[in-house]
Formats: C-alpha cells, structure tokens, sequence
C-alpha cells in the first residue's frame, strides 16, 4: 500500500494517490491531472476510483477529465447530485481497493454532500482519514459555505457538522492518521 500527497502551494491544496496491488484511487484531483497520470504509470497501476469529498468551491478538480482519460469511476458520498456520470456511495459502502478496503463516511456540515474516506489496511485496521474539508488539522470546514443549497441557517450547519464529528471522526481510533484536503492558507477553516 502507498499514499502520496500531491500538494499545490498556492491554493495550500492536497489531493492523494492511494496504490494497492496495482489498483489506484484518487482524492480530490486537481484540474491538471498529469501528475495522477505519471504515478500510476511509473507503478504500472490502473486508476479505479476517482473519490470527491464535496464539491469544491476553492479550486476546479480534474475528476471528469481524470475519468475520461483512465475509465476510473467518479464517486461522491449521499446528497451529491451532480450533472455528470458517478457513482453515489452510501453511507458506510465499502469501496475495494487491492487489497485494502476504503469506507465512505457520509459527514455533513461543510457541505451536504461532504464525505470522508476510511482507508482499512491488509490487515483489516482502520489505518488513516481522508477528510476533505470536513476536519483540518488545528481547524474544521467552513459551515456557512452551504447555506444557500441547504436552506438551513449557518448554526443550523454548524450543529450538523458538530454532529458529524462527533459520530463518525471523534468514534475513530487516536492512532488513525488524518489527511485533510487543506493546510495553511487556505480559507476553508478560518483559524488556520
């Protein structure tokens, strides 16, 4: 199993290479998707999954030309309704990966349709979070950013994205590491 980040200063963005046994998923691909490309030809892999944790506001993702150049499937978590072809995994849906599993943890707040991604090793250990702007470190996502498609008041937003961490993030185990999709910089978490 490898992870890699692959970080773009200037938005202070972090997509992911996920490998396992020549099968490979992506987080939240940038728009130029070359890098993404490269890796997974110098490991000789396949890109099976293209995972989204939300829809982003801050930069233009390079999903769809990332699955029309490697077949890879689109997958957003429940509330997404997009205007292209996906998949829209369940709540807990487990995705196989090689032979590590990575589950979809449906986590609300940011934005509706926000999701985090549970990698579980070889050994069936929850071994790290992909949390998108659900939780940064030191910070978590901006609640107000979904006001208008939720219909909901920013505190409305705010006490569901409480609720989704402390459900789904808080429950893991301390030693799962986090990677979230934003470091210092960015204006996704305000105190950062």
């Amino acid at each position: 199993m490898k992870i890699e980040q692959i970080y773009t200063g200037c938005l202070a963005q972090g997509a992911y290479y996920i490998e396992s046994e020549g099968e490979v998923a992506i987080i939240d691909p940038l728009r130029e998707v070359k890098p993404y490309l490269e890796r997974a030809k110098n490991d000789g892999a396949k890109i099976k999954y293209i995972l989204e944790t939300h829809f982003h506001a801050d930069f233009v993702s390079g999903h769809v030309t990332l699955a029309k150049e490697t077949g890879a499937t689109i997958v957003f978590g429940p509330n997404a309704n997009p205007s292209f072809d996906v998949k829209i995994a369940e709540d807990a849906e487990i995705l196989e990966l090689g032979n590590i599993k990575i589950k979809v943890l449906h986590t609300p707040g940011h934005t509706m349709e926000s999701t985090c991604y549970l990698l579980i090793d070889e050994k069936g250990k929850e071994h790290s979070l992909f949390s998108g702007d659900t939780l940064f470190l030191g910070d978590v996502g901006r609640p107000d950013l979904a006001q208008k498609a939720a219909h909901m008041t920013q505190e409305d937003l705010a006490g569901i994205l409480f609720d989704s961490l402390r459900t789904k993030v808080m429950t893991l185990a301390d030693d799962v590491t986090v990677y979230p999709a934003h470091g210092a910089g960015s204006a996704c978490g305000k105190n950062m």
